[in-house]
């Protein structure tokens, strides 16, 4: 634990200024992103990224933790170097399939009767929903209200500061298995920081790529990432659903290794170079032992194309089974490192029937190297929601994000591009 002390005593000048801390601990490699406040008070001045490989991550879940402290350490140091700051916290992303989400409906009476709704009576009906069986290896870490109802009043976005005496909430908890975010705070913990919040991934990309007509009119944020892909869907600037695919881009590696019977490194440079090969017939590259192999080009794109297609297949399942398949006027989003796999946009409007785009991270301004990659997406979010519960209080008081009420309308209302 002497790694922990360690950092808190650390002394700088420049921790006098408030940072905010996005670490994404994913299954591939941990990336820190340190940023501050910029001058226009508008945007985020990002100072300090750190990336590190991880290998001591399986699907989202710590498999090793002496790998993955190690991995989180290096990626915080390298951002520390490069910002000049040494941080003590930060927002943090739990991944994984083990992460569901289902709607819940909570109701109260409004105590004194008939009188203005405030932030107490919100509270407790929110924290009326969470009053669900869940089994007890698992936890809620997000409740996202969609819609209240006043004395039988319907779609009501904010009931503040209106009157009646029976108010209910329609929205959507997220569940994580407790083991799985446990082991996140822990290994977090040994590198010597305190994780302020944990925060799913694919919600994290949402905060970074999603604008709100997007959100608005309907959309399904694709996070593909080394293991899982996230699906998160949403409707009039609401959470609607959220599912993980126990399926990523490391598959797509994994297949080519398999199929073209090379190594996995590259297997990696073959899959991030097919969107060269249009018109070659094979393909020469240096592999890992330093000796020049030739591939055909029509191979590894059937073999990557096969894999997205599951991919897809499986996002389409999952869209019919929530009755959105096809009927998102915003269509589909992709993030995360898989969405850098060359021809994944044309097979994914194939394949799913709906516009497709790559998302921009916007609004940052410093240190833009590699952030604008689909890649960096998660930690930029979690970066920009440590921003975030730092600037919401509630009576004074900052609120507990981590499990946060009216958190997500709040924040995507008010910060959004």
């Amino acid at each position: 634990m002497c790694g922990h002390h360690k950092r808190y005593n650390a002394h700088n000048m420049n921790n006098k200024k408030s940072t905010y801390v996005g670490i994404d601990i994913g299954s591939s490699r941990s990336t820190c992103v340190i940023g501050v406040e910029a001058e226009d008070n508008e945007t985020v001045q990002v100072l300090g990224v750190g990336m590190a490989d991880n290998p001591g991550m399986r699907r989202g879940v710590v498999a090793n933790v002496d790998e993955a402290v190690e991995s989180i350490t290096r990626a915080v140091d390298e951002a520390e170097r490069m910002s000049g700051f040494t941080i003590e916290r930060a927002t943090v992303s739990v991944n994984g399939n083990h992460l569901k989400s289902r709607h819940s409906k909570g109701v109260i009476a409004v105590s004194g009767g008939n009188r203005d709704i405030d932030d107490e009576d919100i509270a407790r009906v929110e924290e009326a929903a969470t009053v669900v069986q869940i089994p007890p290896n698992r936890e809620i870490i997000h409740v996202f209200p969609r819609e209240y109802y006043l004395d039988g009043q319907e779609d009501i976005q904010d009931p503040r500061g209106m009157r009646g005496v029976r108010l209910e909430v329609q929205a959507l908890l997220v569940t994580a298995s407790t083991p799985a975010t446990k082991g996140i705070s822990r290994v977090v913990y040994q590198a010597g920081l305190e994780a302020s919040q944990l925060y799913v991934a694919g919600l994290a990309s949402a905060r970074a790529v999603l604008s709100r007509d997007q959100r608005e009119n309907g959309v399904a944020l694709l996070d593909i990432g080394h293991a899982t892909t996230t699906i998160a869907i949403f409707e009039e600037d609401e959470l609607y659903h959220l599912h993980v695919l126990p399926v990523g881009s490391g598959h797509i590696t994994n297949d080519l290794a398999i199929g073209l019977q090379t190594d996995l490194t590259t297997a990696n440079k073959l899959k991030l170079e097919s969107g060269k090969l249009k018109s070659r017939k094979t393909i020469k590259i240096i592999d890992n032992r330093g000796e020049e192999a030739e591939f055909e080009t029509m191979l590894i794109r059937e073999i990557i194309n096969a894999r997205l297609e599951e991919i897809f297949e499986l996002v389409n399942d999952e869209l019919a089974r929530v009755d959105r398949s096809r009927k998102l006027p915003a269509g589909i989003v992709l993030t995360g490192g898989g969405a850098n796999t060359p021809g994944i946009q044309q097979l994914a409007k194939v394949t799913c029937e709906l516009p497709v785009i790559i998302g921009d991270v916007t609004g940052l301004s410093g240190i833009l190297d590699n952030l604008e990659n689909p890649s960096m997406s998660t930690a930029v979010g979690l970066m920009l929601l440590d921003r975030d519960a730092k600037s919401i209080t509630v009576k004074g008081r900052s609120m507990n994000v981590s499990g946060a009420s009216s958190f997500l309308r709040t924040i995507f209302e008010r910060l959004s591009p």
